[in-house]
């Protein structure tokens, strides 16, 4: 489950700071339908996991809302992706013990 939000993560981090390139003038105005129309439905996918996940692994106020913060703070897709990994390992690594 972390591992598909890291990716969803990534992908609407990405087309965020697509759709600010459009308003810099990096990208031509031509695409602004398409890349809207992309994140936001990354972006509804994101909030919808962040929210699905953090109740099944019981995560914190904090983290949640650090986690929601992330999807609205341009390059923040970064670090949260960094805690994400984090937090998989972690977990992998939990699972290895109780499995021996």
């Amino acid at each position: 489950m972390i591992k598909l939000l890291r990716i969803v993560s990534l992908l609407e981090g990405l087309s965020y700071i697509a759709i600010l390139s459009v308003t810099l003038g990096f990208i031509s105005r031509d695409y602004v339908s398409t890349l809207g129309m992309t994140h936001g439905i990354l972006f509804m996918i994101y909030v919808i996991q962040v929210l699905n996940i953090s109740h099944k692994e019981s995560w914190t106020s904090k983290q949640q809302l650090g986690l929601m913060l992330a999807s609205v703070i341009p390059f923040a897709f970064i670090p949260a992706e960094i805690y994400l990994r984090k937090l998989g390992q972690s977990k992998q690594e939990e699972k290895e013990t109780t499995a021996a």
